[in-house]
Formats: structure tokens, sequence, C-alpha cells
């Protein structure tokens, strides 16, 4: 018999505004504790060093957290030239210090174009990608490096915001990309192609897939909310658990057929192929034709695969 989680069941997302200093997986734990959560998990981790948009999944919804790691991300940074870390950010081990005080915003505006697009990287030793089940980063600070291949990502957009001149030149970017991409090295190989070492002093996360910053919360004002109220009254600030996939397209249910699909059983949809096509992931609800506040007319029962056959195979399913 597994060991029953403390806390209550909530389910939902929060879009959380992650404060420097932090890692990713301490503002998750800071978040389960104000709301009194029993689950929750991060959909792709921050550096300490960054900031942002970081999608907190809570109870049922962490079991769609693939969909967010999986999607794209934007990003504000500051690159400074004329240093190069260890880290490839402002918390590494500086490695040369010589200055570019030459660097015009010319020269950067005319090599940025190479790394626009469909590009490789070889990831950073501080990342958090594993080599025998430890953490890269935890081999670096341990003075161990090992080889990594090349990764290909995309950079679908990569703008210069502003650009400061001076011994040490800083430039502030704006950049869209695809999932895996990371921006230390992105910064590092800038800096080997203008010949003068750069690192990321600044990172935040303005993205994550549908979500921006504008829908976040600090996580200050969240224990200030905690503080005045309970941790039901905090719900209200959540998502649906469908909110990070609502590309995805929708099927619903009769009352009958949803009881055999939460059952875990493939169900046919008739027209299932007017909607989608076979091997397509679509969302699955409940129609329950009512339409009040506590009981809406659709009720999300999680994502399945649609078949060759006219049928959708459950995949994730949620659990009341």
């Amino acid at each position: 018999m597994g060991r029953s989680r403390k806390g209550r069941p909530v389910n939902g997302i929060l879009l959380l505004d992650k404060p420097l200093g932090l890692s990713s997986n301490s503002a998750l734990q800071r978040v389960r504790h104000l709301f009194g959560a029993a689950k929750g998990g991060h959909t792709g981790s921050l550096d300490p060093l960054a900031t942002g948009v970081l999608p907190v999944c809570l109870g049922e919804a962490t079991k769609f957290t693939q969909f967010l790691l999986d999607a794209d991300k934007r990003y504000r940074a500051t690159f400074r030239f004329g240093i190069a870390t260890a880290s490839g950010d402002a918390d590494g081990e500086i490695l040369s210090e010589d200055g570019a005080p030459q660097l015009t915003e010319k020269q950067l505006e005319q090599v940025l174009p190479e790394f626009r697009g469909d590009i490789t990287q070889i990831p950073s030793m501080f990342s958090a990608l594993k080599h025998q089940g430890q953490p890269l980063y935890k081999l670096a600070r341990e003075g161990v490096e090992i080889e990594r291949e090349a990764r290909p990502v995309t950079i679908f957009s990569l703008d210069i915001m502003a650009f400061r001149a001076g011994e040490f030149p800083e430039v502030d970017v704006d950049i869209h990309c695809s999932k895996g991409t990371y921006v230390r090295t992105l910064a590092e190989d800038v800096g080997k192609r203008l010949g003068c070492g750069a690192y990321v002093s600044k990172l935040h996360r303005s993205a994550a897939g549908p979500f921006d910053e504008s829908q976040t919360v600090s996580l200050s004002a969240l224990q200030s909310l905690r503080e005045s109220q309970s941790a039901e009254a905090l719900d209200e600030l959540l998502l649906p658990m469908d909110a990070g996939i609502t590309h995805l397209t929708v099927v619903e249910l009769s009352e009958d057929t949803a009881h055999y699909f939460r059952q875990g059983q493939s169900v046919m949809v008739p027209q299932v192929y007017q909607l989608s096509e076979e091997g397509d992931i679509v969302r699955v609800f409940e129609n329950r034709g009512e339409t009040s506040e506590r009981t809406p007319s659709l009720l999300f029962l999680g994502v399945a695969e649609v078949t060759d056959d006219g049928r959708v195979a459950p995949k994730r399913l949620v659990v009341f």
C-alpha cells in the first residue's frame, strides 16, 4: 500500500513569477506549502539567477507537465562581453577577463543571424542534464567534465533591445526559442564567434508555452494573500488543469461513454476523424449538460490518442 501524501487535493496551474536567487524546486515547495497541496511539480527549471514565468502544476495537473516542458519559451536576457565564466552566467568562476571595448552594436548585428533558425548547441556542464543518474552541474562542481553531444534547437527570433558600449559591453536581447535551448550556451557561442567571450548576466523568462508574464503572481504576493486568507481561498488564482494544452482538439463524450473512458477503456467517438487524425493527442471532456458555476457543462477527463478504428485511447486520466 502506497504512502499517503500530506496535504489537500488541490488541482490546477499557478503561474509563478519566480524571484531571483531561488531555485525552481524551492519555489515549488513554497507554493505547495502556501496552498497546503499534497502534490506539485514545476514545468521546466529556471536557474536561481533567473526570474520569470514558472508554471507550477498542483495535484492532477502534474500529469500534463510534459506538454509545457515541450513548449516554446521566450526570454529577455543580458549578455556581457569581454568576460568568460565556467558556468556561462554571473555565478561562475571567471575564466578570462580581457574586455571588449572595440565591440560595436553593428558587429553584433552582423553575427546574430548565424544564431537564428535551426542551430545546434552543446549543453553546458552546468545544466541539469543527467549522466548516469547524476545532474551535470553536480559533476561540474566536482571538477568532472563529461563529453556532450550537440543538440538541435530552434531560435525563432533573436532581437537586440539595447546595446551599451564600454570595456565590458552589454546587450539586452529578446529570445523566442524551442524547448531545450540553453540561453547561457547561446551567450557563450555568440561571444566565441566575436572572439571576446560572453556570459549571461541577467535572465528573465517572459513566456512559457501559452502563458506570459502578465498572468503571473509573485511569491511575495502569494505569501501576503495567505497571511490574510485561508489556503482554499488561494485556489481562485489557479488556472484549469488543461490550461497548458488548449492547442489540443477537444473531444466531448456522453455521460455513459465517459464512464468507460474513465475506467481506462478506449471508446468510440463518431466523426472523430472530422476533428483529428490517427495518432493525434486530444483533450477529452464529459458533456454533462449543466451550466452552473459549480457544475460546468464540460468536465475535463484527461488526454487521449486517436486510434485507427475511430476510437480515443486514454493516455493521461484525471482521478477525481
